[in-house]
């Protein structure tokens, strides 16, 4: 706000979060049926976007089965005691980037 005498102008600043985009890429993991998979990938930035996890098209959510953790821009996904059900392709998707393993 600018104000001198009796004339008083205001402007608003709005901000604009930039596109995080994935710096290092989900890599394929083997694994044994009843042990853990593993799955990290790296942003270029801390960032408030929503990221989402998929197994095949089925989006994936922490709960006994799927561990998903964000540590600063590293994000990851633990896929715990997998079975044969759980073989195919991981997706970690951030809004219009996609890696996937």
């Amino acid at each position: 706000t600018c104000a001198t005498g009796d004339q008083q102008t205001t402007a608003l600043v709005h901000l604009k979060e930039p596109a995080a985009t994935i710096e290092e890429m989900l890599k394929d993991v083997t694994s044994y049926e009843g042990e853990d998979a593993v799955f990290e990938c790296r942003l270029s930035r801390e960032t408030s976007q929503d990221a989402q996890w998929f197994l095949g098209d089925v989006p994936l959510q922490s709960n006994e089965m799927n561990e998903i953790r964000v540590q600063g821009t590293r994000h990851s996904l633990i896929l715990r005691k997998v079975t044969l059900e759980d073989c195919g392709s991981i997706s970690f998707k951030i809004g219009q980037h996609t890696s996937t393993a």
